[in-house]
């Protein structure tokens, strides 16, 4: 059970904290607003470092955060995808830091164009508790190869790591480039004046830190969530389908923002879908105690899930427990995986995003009638499609809309570090990873240099046969 969270500081030292570090990062931009190449890379690999010399402290203090937290995902999941994603930003940082040439209209024959770009300044990162390393160190990777500063709020329920990491960086780097704040408010943090701010969560907090950042004019990077379909096609081998669905479902026992939220079937191939995920979900899970399965973050959140599936027996819903018997345990925070069979809208696993290893089995006989019903719901974070029919591939795609989309499989897109990932409508705005995450947090400045000698020289009042000639030819008049 999660008993890491700690008091937050009082209001008036929460806001104090935050004010001081952020007029430290400011000054520290104003004085160097464009960090060289070799600075950037030095702190990319300073960052780098500090996860691959404290991976087991890392790893134990998600842990506690969790109650239980399976060591096996937090190094896959978290400490692997963030290493390699700092790797790859150090990788290409000299391509992306180099100007862009552009072209230049005949009409300014001789001048040159190029766009450059620059830091935007003092970045706010607000983490999620789900994927406390990942989330903060993949947008944080893309923030200081742009050449920012950064703040970081993490949450509530991961002090541990917050007071960990705050710890390691504060011997690496100065306040004035990267700090980690504990105990400091999300309403605080949120309301400095920040070039950037990202956000991690909920669609209902990220209106609010949007409203923020709209008293600023800062843009803002927010990566939401919600019901993420997943659709396996006739086509596809069911029992396939169902290994790699269960296995990302149940990483991190759900608790994903990317997660196959629900999942439609053939109506043909339901029933061996269901067989296999109760074969294959007890060899491995053998028991509600094992350590590979991840503890619910706190008991809010496991009541929540308790009564989300109350809620749907009550109103006809069909409870399929893949591990049999065993019942959910209040002491360890842990739900069996559970299939929801016959859901319908009026249920809570229907309108909310889950958020636990519960998932939703609907059937489908046209690939059309599930389009449509993915289509009169919020934008998901991710579309899931198994199929191998490359025209069905591209029907669903190009006739849906997703923050991202993965392929014969779940949650992997993610993990490409040369593509972006973000959400669009509800489930959010922006992207990060790859070089798209390099402009995100850049100000694309756009810079012309006249000719010598431009034509725009006769151009000037009075105006007279030469301009006539002039707006003739650019205009195209005979």
């Amino acid at each position: 059970m999660n008993q890491a969270a700690s008091p937050l500081m009082n209001v008036d030292a929460s806001a104090q904290r935050v004010q001081e570090v952020y007029e430290k990062q400011r000054q520290a931009y104003l004085k160097n607003p464009y960090p060289d190449y070799e600075e950037r890379q030095a702190n990319l690999q300073k960052l780098e470092n500090i996860l691959k010399d404290n991976r087991v402290a890392i790893t134990e203090a998600i842990n506690k955060d969790y109650g239980n937290r399976s060591i096996h995902e937090t190094e896959f999941l978290e400490l692997f995808g963030s290493i390699d994603g700092i790797k790859y930003c150090r990788k290409q940082l000299k391509s992306w830091m180099k100007p862009q040439k552009r072209h230049t209209s005949i009409w300014f024959f001789g001048g040159k164009n190029k766009v450059l770009p620059q830091p935007k300044g003092v970045v706010g990162i607000v983490v999620p508790w789900n994927y406390p390393l990942f989330l903060c160190m993949s947008p944080l990777a893309n923030v200081l190869a742009a050449g920012n500063r950064a703040m970081i709020k993490m949450a509530a329920n991961s002090q541990n790591l917050c007071r960990l990491l705050a710890e390691l960086v504060n011997k690496e780097f100065g306040e004035d480039t990267l700090a980690i704040l504990p105990g400091v408010s999300a309403s605080d943090f949120t309301d400095m004046p920040y070039d950037h701010i990202v956000f991690t969560g909920s669609p209902g907090v990220g209106r609010q830190v949007m409203e923020k950042a709209a008293k600023h004019l800062t843009p803002v990077t927010l990566e939401l969530g919600g019901k993420s379909p997943c659709i396996v096609a006739e086509d596809f081998d069911i029992e396939l389908a169902c290994e790699r669905i269960l296995q990302g479902k149940l990483y991190n026992a759900g608790q994903t923002c990317v997660a196959p939220d629900y999942v439609f079937l053939p109506e043909s191939k339901a029933q061996a879908f269901i067989e296999h995920a109760k074969k294959i979900v007890p060899q491995r899970y053998p028991q509600l105690e094992s350590k590979d399965f991840t503890s619910i973050i706190d008991s809010r959140a496991y009541s929540r899930l308790i009564q989300t599936l109350d809620d749907a027996k009550e109103k006809g819903a069909q409870i399929v427990n893949l591990l049999g018997d065993v019942l959910p345990s209040d002491e360890l925070e842990k739900i069996p995986p559970t299939l929801v069979l016959d859901s319908t809208g009026d249920m809570t696993v229907m309108q909310e995003e889950i958020f636990g290893p519960i998932m939703p089995i609907k059937t489908y006989r046209d690939i059309d009638e599930v389009i449509e019903f993915i289509n009169v719901r919020e934008r998901p974070l991710a579309l899931y499609l198994f199929s191998k029919n490359k025209p069905l591939q591209e029907k669903v795609i190009k006739n849906t809309i997703s923050g991202g989309v993965s392929l014969n499989d779940v949650m992997m897109h993610v993990a490409q570090h040369d593509i972006p990932f973000g959400g669009v409508g509800n489930s959010g705005m922006g992207h990060y990873h790859g070089k798209e995450g390099f402009i995100e947090f850049s100000k694309l400045r756009p810079i012309f240099q006249q000719a010598p000698a431009p034509g725009t020289k006769y151009m000037v009042a009075p105006f007279g046969k030469t301009m006539e000639f002039m707006l003739r030819m650019m205009l195209g008049k005979r």
